[in-house]
């Protein structure tokens, strides 16, 4: 567990501890950056444009004649804080990318398909929302003042997807209504040109209401979705890829959260060539808690990357983070990236992230990398756990002693495994065919 202590922090002013502007944020709760040289001339082994080089060829050097992990001496060095992370919606404050930022090294950029480099001039997925008749819906141009109100692009592609659209999708959910129905959003894509899509979601103070964002269909896409959790507010917002095998998704899906909210965030990612997520969680008030699942299943060559903040910057509050991951395949890659922040004002935080990940054939690769930065020490509890391994023998040897024959014992402890996840959804048509997907996944691989 990477545990750093800084003394460099101005504390918020908004009263009761509350935080009222986030770029204010930014600027007041800065964590302080480390002293002395620093050495920006060391080579990286094993980079490409692709982003780390997962060939057997790359041998990386030796060190004490031990072959070095292949991202070691690496030339950009990350913020001393995850809160520092540059946030911009101008995307000249963000240089080309090259591969080699800590930000970007799993991905592989050469399969973006210029999303991160190209004009972003396709037309956008169509979206079609149904369910709740008691919720607002709205098309609104770029100027409508409610759009960049409560999130700001952290990286290059969601800059570039900011910078491009033209129209928004804005859902809300009326102050102290009860949605009488769950809220469907269906993103369908239809080719492969670059193209740029950004959606609103708000549930006002003290509002209920599931709303699912379920991607299908072929496309290159790079998304912002903004998330507003009002006061008291109790909102369940489930993204589901299950693209197309030639599908490009980039999406950041920002959430703010309000004083005594309760905010479930569940990722569920099966389809697409290469598909990353950056969903953040962060609380402005007191008393709120959130939630967040997610569910991969990686097959052969595809790449499944979802990299989250919960960002813990006012007292007593509580997260949790639960995601799972199965690979199958030669060349299936996942990875998982939880940063979670407690900054020096978030006394009293209850906070706890955990990733697991099982590996059904040889020739896939799961990384997993939990960060947990405290900077300060009057908590209730703060964790994290992360573990990427085969099947348990001895499950297996359970079910087989019983019967039941070796391919449906496997089947049902992956079923089991991520089963989890999907029993979070609580929509159960939703459930139903997704533990259908699963299965498809597992009779692909002969599972």
């Amino acid at each position: 567990m990477a545990e750093t202590t800084h003394t460099e922090f101005t504390p918020n002013t908004a009263p009761e501890g509350e935080v009222t502007d986030l770029g204010d944020l930014d600027e007041k709760a800065r964590l302080g950056a480390p002293s002395g040289a620093i050495d920006r001339s060391a080579a990286i082994d094993g980079f490409t444009e692709q982003g780390e080089s997962l060939s057997a060829q790359n041998a990386g050097s030796e060190q004490l004649g031990l072959k070095k992990h292949s991202h070691g001496n690496a030339p950009v060095v990350p913020e001393a804080s995850r809160g520092e992370r540059r946030r911009s919606f101008d995307l000249a404050d963000f240089p080309t990318l090259t591969g080699l930022e800590e930000d970007w090294r799993f991905t592989p950029l050469k399969r973006l398909r210029g999303l991160h480099t190209e004009e972003l001039n396709g037309s956008a997925p169509s979206i079609e929302v149904t369910g709740a008749g008691n919720v607002t819906v709205e098309t609104v141009g770029r100027g409508d003042a409610r759009l960049g109100a409560s999130a700001t692009p952290e990286d290059r592609v969601s800059a570039a997807a900011w910078h491009t659209f033209t129209e928004a999708t804005v859902i809300t959910i009326p102050k102290e209504t009860v949605a009488d129905g769950e809220v469907m959003v269906s993103v369908t894509g239809t080719h492969a040109e670059a193209a740029a899509q950004h959606i609103l979601i708000t549930a006002e103070a003290f509002s209920k209401a599931v709303v699912v964002i379920d991607h299908h269909g072929s496309a290159t896409l790079a998304q912002n979705v903004e998330i507003v959790v009002g006061d008291g507010a109790d909102l369940t917002v489930v993204s589901v890829q299950e693209w197309d095998d030639d599908a490009v998704h980039v999406s950041s899906q920002q959430a703010k959260i309000g004083r005594d909210a309760r905010y479930k965030h569940v990722v569920v990612s099966l389809g697409g060539d290469l598909v990353r997520l950056t969903p953040s969680s962060i609380f402005t008030a007191p008393g709120a808690e959130v939630e967040m699942y997610g569910l991969y299943f990686a097959d052969a060559g595809q790449h499944l990357e979802q990299r989250l903040l919960v960002d813990h910057a006012v007292p007593n509050c509580k997260s949790r983070v639960t995601y799972k991951g199965a690979l199958q395949g030669a060349g299936a890659h996942t990875v998982w990236v939880g940063d979670v922040l407690i900054r020096k004002a978030a006394e009293g935080t209850d906070t706890y992230e955990t990733n697991r990940n099982l590996i059904l054939t040889d020739g896939a690769r799961a990384d997993s990398v939990p960060n947990l930065e405290i900077e300060t020490g009057l908590i209730e509890g703060a964790g994290h756990a992360s573990a990427t391994g085969r099947f348990d023998d001895e499950h297996l040897f359970y079910l087989m002693a019983r019967g039941i024959p070796e391919v449906t014992a496997r089947r049902l402890v992956v079923r089991g495994f991520l089963n989890e996840v999907i029993q979070q959804i609580k929509v159960p048509s939703l459930e139903e065919r997704l533990s259908e997907s699963v299965e498809r996944e597992l009779a692909a691989g002969n599972l």
